[in-house]
């Protein structure tokens, strides 16, 4: 998986505590549910870049032995 790039945001308390609400209600991390939404936002205006990776699921990352005991 590609590098993931760390940024500091700061946000106003009202906003942050709306985004993590509506990031419980969707079981992601309130970081998840910002990058969900620059890239719904980037993909919208037409400027998501192609080489962008895939945005990862929701839910605990699986492991190597998830991937061995559960194939897809």
């Amino acid at each position: 998986m590609a590098e993931r790039k760390g940024i500091l945001l700061r946000l106003d308390p009202a906003v942050h505590d709306a985004l993590a609400r509506w990031a419980s209600d969707e079981l992601r991390s309130t970081n998840a549910q910002i990058e969900f939404l620059l890239r719904h936002a980037l993909t919208d205006a037409g400027r998501m870049p192609g080489k962008a990776g895939e945005l990862r699921r929701p839910g605990r990352p699986r492991t190597r032995r998830d991937d061995q005991d559960n194939p897809d």
